[in-house]
């Protein structure tokens, strides 16, 4: 046996570059609140930065602290408006990365544009395509982001996609908040069918289905429902991953409500909330509608009946696991490595 020393036994171990410093966190106008809940979560202070608008509409964006050699995220949901959103999302990174960050993950609760990534008719843009080209473009090392529209965006994305689920945090509010005894779950779409029967697995409970046609953009009409028998004198949750027009979950509200349901809850990641969506939730028959903070909004404007729940603990954990080089996807499954 040869007495030569392994190679590998003496080669060099890399620093790592971040050691002992916290993660910079820049935060985007759309994003301020939960940026600043974020830092506070892990133990740091919230990134200086000015966005300022032009007269003739440009934007002005300017990062007040040093980045040089640091790790960077720059917090911002491509929310209303979507396009003033992305521009200064791009921007900030483009700063960061020009200012000698050694890392810029771009962190976006709600990713905009993530239901146009098909070309379902002639002509059109792939347009969640060409932001996540911009994206990367504009200086993304990485991308962490929460319950995307469709799983397959990640393959959007040319560089490393941590993919985080609003979901724990809404079961875990029915379980600890509701306390209700019979619960159907209901997924207001046949698309959705897969996310509700996880949910309906984990609240040990039946899953019903609703399904619905679109005849136009923004409009749905119920036709069916898919297990009506499991929802009469039970209370239902309606799962789905956001809340636009909210014209989805009031029909399915009304439907399940003809067919016999006691109390209706809805709960989504994303409260959209465009259009009428307001009016139609103080409407309809849910006695609750529970939401997360992915997208601001004044909760003043808001109806008694929706609450509001931080998604702020889940991405500071998943934060400080990308910072430190641990695994993300452990936060779903128990481990902690």
């Amino acid at each position: 046996m040869s007495n030569r020393p392994s190679r590998r036994a003496h080669a060099p171990q890399l620093a790592d570059p971040f050691l002992g410093e916290p993660p910079v966190i820049l935060p985007g106008s759309a994003s301020i609140d939960l940026a600043s809940e974020i830092a506070k979560k892990l133990g740091t202070t919230l990134g200086r930065v000015t966005i300022e608008p032009f007269s003739d509409g440009e934007t002005f964006v300017k990062i007040l602290d040093n980045v040089r050699g640091r790790d960077v995220f720059v917090i911002q949901s491509t929310s209303f408006p979507a396009n003033e959103h992305i521009m200064q999302l791009l921007l900030l990174m483009d700063a960061a990365r020009r200012a000698s960050a050694q890392r810029v993950t771009a962190v976006i609760p709600y990713f905009g544009y993530a239901r146009q990534d098909r070309k379902d008719q002639g002509r059109v843009a792939l347009s969640a395509k060409l932001v996540a080209n911009l994206i990367a473009t504009a200086g993304a090392d990485r991308l962490l982001t929460v319950d995307l529209h469709a799983n397959q965006l990640q393959g959007f994305f040319d560089m490393p996609v941590d993919h985080l689920l609003g979901g724990p945090a809404l079961i875990d509010y029915v379980r600890k908040k509701l306390k209700l005894k019979k619960i159907t779950v209901v997924s207001p779409d046949v698309g959705n069918v897969k996310m509700a029967r996880n949910f309906a697995n984990q609240l040990d409970a039946p899953l019903a289905i609703v399904d619905k046609r679109r005849p136009k953009p923004n409009v749905s009409e119920v036709m069916s429902i898919i297990g009506e028998e499991q929802i009469a004198g039970r209370d239902v949750c309606i799962f789905d991953d956001m809340i636009d027009t909210a014209g989805t979950i009031c029909n399915a509200a009304r439907a399940v409500c003809e067919r016999g349901a006691l109390d209706v809850y809805a709960l989504c990641s994303h409260a959209v909330l465009s259009g009428t969506a307001l009016e139609r939730l103080a409407d309809a028959p849910i006695k609750q509608v529970v939401v997360t903070n992915t997208i601001h909004h004044d909760l003043q404007r808001l109806p008694k009946k929706v609450k509001t729940i931080s998604i702020a603990p889940l991405l500071a954990q998943a934060i400080d696991r990308i910072h430190t080089h641990r695994s993300v996807s452990d936060l779903f499954s128990g481990k902690n490595r």
